[in-house]
């Protein structure tokens, strides 16, 4: 699975191989990850060198990161979802009715949109949790939210139509 990875000003294509094995822009690190407290406090063993680092999610795939004394802001995006994204902006019709679907099976963590509602590019509809990352899925243009689905705390399948964008 590929990560596209944003720290401050910095990218980086996050690749998992193998267990114990992560590339980090092509580059190969040795890596064990153990949780320590759920979704908090992880054990991280990079290269021969341990750490410790808290993690606290702030929205959806925005984290705060605590490693080594250093505070860090950290994007993480599946690459699967940023290539959905993108071929959805570039065949996404001027008018008419836009189904947004799910890209994957998952549940339902939030629906921002409600019917009637306007919105604009880029605004976010819904959220969807799936292999515990919660994924974001926005507007591909403006327009106003037609009908609405699915509510928080269903699940969904893969390409199961969540909210209809006029």
């Amino acid at each position: 699975m590929k990560y596209v990875t944003t720290v401050g000003e910095h990218h980086f294509e996050i690749e998992i191989e193998e267990r114990g094995t992560v590339l980090v822009n092509g580059e190969p690190h040795a890596v064990d990850l153990r949780e320590i407290i759920p979704d908090k406090l992880y054990s991280l063993l990079l290269n021969h060198v341990s750490h410790e680092s808290f993690v606290q999610n702030d929205t959806g795939n925005h984290f705060q990161v605590l490693l080594s004394g250093r505070l860090y802001h950290v994007q993480v995006e599946d690459e699967r979802a940023i290539r959905l994204a993108r071929g959805l902006v570039k065949f996404t019709p001027d008018s008419g009715e836009i189904p947004i679907r799910a890209p994957m099976p998952g549940l339902i963590v939030s629906v921002p949109a409600t019917t009637g509602q306007p919105v604009k590019a880029g605004d976010v509809l819904v959220v969807l949790e799936s292999m515990k990352m919660d994924n974001e899925l926005r507007a591909p243009r403006d327009g106003t939210v037609a009908r609405v689905h699915v509510e928080a705390g269903c699940n969904v399948e893969g390409k199961q139509t969540l909210v209809t964008l006029a």
